[in-house]
């Protein structure tokens, strides 16, 4: 393995590879959940939804399809190109793919031109133009792009969080936002999001090896124990909104797993 891609002459470890790899697996899978959720409940132009069913029905095969083309084009990444990089769904762009192009058009013709725009990268990437390209955006530039991106991500995770919440007008949009369901910070998923921060920052700044991937699991497994405690459900119920409640995913045991059921549960 060291041989093949070169570890040692890049100036790295196999075992800080491994680490890199499952941190970047870490921080790249919400796209699993949260791609079905942006393209699985836009309709086309045509009334149908991605994957010929309705949602959720449709939920498990986007996200298949997800993880599957993530896993390949990672793997030829590495093994092709001999380059660690992992590559999988942009957020952003499959908004701009559900909700400008899919809306006013069939998915199969929203898909073919995802298709097309694949294969003129390709030529452009092919016939060093992209390249060109690339260099000639100046550096501030550059960083700029990277800056907006990494505050943009950070936003989708605070609000996701529950530590910032959106707040619709009477137009229905989801802008401005505002620091929790009523101006203020409550309930337990905020509590657990802000000792994973804390936790991360105090392991990095420690020079803990493995900061962020103990961080991730440390702060999976506070969640789970505080939904069976706590029962704190989803943020979006069949009987309503639950402004404290998780939002994306219950971080909840298997039922074989779930302790016996107690007296009163906290409440934050």
């Amino acid at each position: 393995m060291d041989k093949f891609f070169r570890i040692t002459e890049r100036g790295s470890t196999v075992s800080r590879e491994i680490r890199g790899g499952v941190v970047t697996f870490f921080t790249m899978a919400y796209i699993i959940v949260l791609n079905p959720l942006i393209i699985g409940n836009a309709q086309d132009a045509d009334g149908n939804f991605l994957g010929g069913v309705a949602p959720p029905d449709n939920f498990a095969l986007i996200a298949a399809g997800t993880a599957l083309v993530a896993g390949v084009l990672t793997i030829l990444m590495g093994v092709v190109a001999n380059y660690p990089l992992a590559l999988a769904t942009g957020l952003g762009l499959n908004a701009f793919v559900a909700f400008s192009i899919a809306s006013g058009m069939s998915w199969a013709d929203a898909m073919g031109l995802v298709v097309i725009e694949g294969l003129i990268i390709l030529v452009l990437v092919l016939t060093g133009f992209r390249t060109a390209v690339f260099h000639a955006v100046p550096a501030q530039l550059k960083t700029a792009i990277s800056v907006g991106i990494g505050l943009f991500i950070a936003l989708i995770g605070l609000v996701d969080a529950g530590f910032v919440r959106r707040i619709p007008d009477a137009a229905n949009t989801v802008v401005p936002v505002q620091l929790g369901p009523n101006g203020t910070l409550q309930g337990w998923p905020v509590l657990v999001f802000a000792i994973g921060v804390l936790l991360v920052i105090t392991l990095y700044v420690r020079r803990v090896k493995g900061a962020i991937l103990i961080s991730i699991i440390a702060t999976t497994i506070l969640a789970i124990i505080v939904e069976a405690v706590a029962e704190v459900g989803p943020t979006f119920t069949a009987d309503g909104v639950n402004p404290k409640g998780w939002n994306l995913n219950v971080p909840a045991l298997p039922d074989s797993l779930r302790p016996p059921e107690v007296g009163d549960r906290p409440a934050l």
